[in-house]
């Protein structure tokens, strides 16, 4: 898992451009190819210590490791998942700020945890200023996020998958230039750059959305990469995409379409999961208000089993069903959910609201100290910079956001299911020196 300006260029460039980025830069050592012996810390020089050092898991398979997972490791923890009832957080991220706040989230509750970046999510982390043509702003930032991602996760000691939200048709050249990446990376690594990607053909015919996703899942498959697929039509709005107006019956899947698209792509791979619609609404809801109907997962399980016969799993589950649009849903149907068979649900818009929330109440708090660069309740020559260090504010922003996503490992019962002995990080003083 090598990690240097050259293979960053050779994966966001290409070959022959990360060629002319490195000219003239002298190697002092040749690395074999494919290597997944040498983690990124021990490439940078920051190995990690003590609990963060495991090679595994008590609780998990041996496959999964601290850092980012994927291939059979990845397949494994979502197996897990689904065997010992829990579901994986799958938080957006639009900041190095936000990923460091879901770690420490994931090491504080011992669990894993899914980071995730939607298209204009990864515009915005490669910078606003950057053009987005051919969305290369949006491939460029997804790409460095992964590699923030990567670094951090084996510091954190907890196993992440890295996966890309909602692509929607004319996004599909974005998910082509992150495929391109990860292919780059595996050429070296023998693992890709990401551990999975989302397709959303869901508002295209469902013959289509099939044979698309068919031609994406084959190529995923030669690099260990898992494909979510989308099928029926979350409601709401988030990222852009505004399913507000949609008609009420296509908020909900038939257990034969849940068939036809396990029918067509367990034949290629079974590294895919559906985002089945079942009252899914994105947005956030009063309680009460999101009318989930959990049990067309479970009705999609009975007859898929009843179509494969003495080939169905024993749990009587062969779908890893995806749980979008959660803000609003009543616990009970969550965890109803779960019990069918997902193994995975986002989480945008609560985190959205804590980030937010943590840096409000900091300005609320500090009001007086925020007004001005000198002069505050202690004297009109007293200096402010400790309180207006985006570092406070920042922080606070995280510190409120772990805090609303120990709820969401507390719903989703994955917490303590790592078996691992890590402390939560040392919350304390800030940076900038205060409590926070």
């Amino acid at each position: 898992m090598k990690f240097s300006a050259a293979l960053f260029a050779s994966i966001v460039l290409g070959s022959g451009a990360a060629d002319a980025f490195t000219a003239g830069v002298r190697r002092t050592a040749k690395v074999s190819p494919v290597s997944l012996k040498e983690t990124i810390s021990e490439e940078l020089g920051t190995p990690c210590e003590d609990e963060c050092a495991m090679d595994s898991f008590p609780n998990m398979p041996a496959s999964v490791h601290p850092g980012v997972v994927t291939g059979q490791a990845m397949l494994d923890l979502l197996d897990h998942a689904k065997e010992n009832g829990y579901a994986i957080p799958a938080v957006n991220c639009v900041s190095s700020s936000g990923i460091n706040a879901c770690l420490e989230a994931a090491r504080k509750n011992d669990a894993p945890i899914i980071i995730q970046f939607s298209s204009g999510g990864s515009q915005f982390y490669g910078g606003k200023g950057l053009s987005n043509k051919n969305y290369a702003a949006a491939i460029a930032g997804a790409v460095s996020g992964a590699f923030h991602v990567r670094t951090m996760a084996e510091q954190y000691g907890v196993p992440v998958i890295l996966h890309t939200d909602h692509c929607a048709k004319k996004l599909l050249p974005w998910v082509d230039g992150l495929l391109a990446a990860s292919e780059r990376y595996h050429a070296k690594h023998g693992e890709p750059l990401f551990s999975s990607h989302m397709i959303d053909l869901s508002e295209e015919p469902i013959e289509e959305n099939i044979d698309i996703c068919k031609d994406y899942l084959t190529r995923f498959a030669k690099i260990g990469m898992l494909l979510e697929m989308e099928l029926g039509i979350t409601g709401g709005e988030e990222d852009g995409v505004n399913n507000e107006d949609v008609a009420i019956e296509d908020l909900y899947s038939k257990p034969e379409e849940i068939f036809q698209v396990y029918d067509a792509l367990t034949p290629i791979s079974n590294m895919f999961t559906v985002a089945a619609a079942f009252g899914n609404v994105h947005g956030v809801y009063s309680p009460g208000n999101v009318k989930l109907e959990p049990k067309i997962l479970s009705r999609a399980q009975a007859y898929i089993s009843e179509k494969l016969g003495n080939n169905a799993p024993a749990d009587g589950k062969p779908v890893n069903f995806v749980f979008h649009g959660g803000s609003g849903s009543d616990v009970t149907d969550i965890q109803e959910a779960i019990g069918y068979g997902v193994i995975k649900m986002n989480i945008d818009t609560d985190t959205q609201w804590s980030y937010w929330n943590g840096i409000n109440q900091y300005s609320k708090k500090n009001y007086d100290y925020l007004q001005g660069q000198i002069g505050n309740p202690e004297g009109p020559e007293k200096p402010n910079k400790k309180y207006y260090d985006p570092r406070e504010c920042m922080r606070a922003a995280e510190a409120e956001t772990v805090d609303r996503l120990d709820q969401c490992f507390s719903d989703l019962l994955c917490t303590n299911v790592c078996g691992g002995s890590l402390s939560p990080s040392p919350r304390g003083k800030s940076i900038g020196g205060l409590p926070v």
